[in-house]
């Protein structure tokens, strides 16, 4: 959606919020005095996410033998509720 007109100053200041919902559907709005555009409001991109980077810990981190072994009696049952 494109601005079919240029917002008068006073009228932008009124009705903010209104343009800015405006801006944030994909319309741009022209605003300036005398129906001169001298500033736009826009919908603001989203920032890119960071790129995220595979691998980051390879060969920092040792999994133990006995990783997947049963756990001790009392662990079990505190995990249990304390049998």
């Amino acid at each position: 959606m494109e601005a079919t007109k240029v917002i008068p100053m006073h009228q932008a200041k009124s009705t903010l919020s209104q343009l800015v919902q405006r801006a944030a559907a994909g319309e741009t709005v022209l605003i300036g005095p005398n129906g001169h555009a001298v500033a736009k409001l826009t919908r603001l991109d989203e920032p890119a996410a960071p790129k995220r980077r595979l691998g980051l810990l390879k060969g920092k981190l040792v999994v133990p033998e006995d990783f997947d072994a049963p756990l001790p009696d009392d662990v079990v049952a505190d995990f249990e509720g304390g049998r």
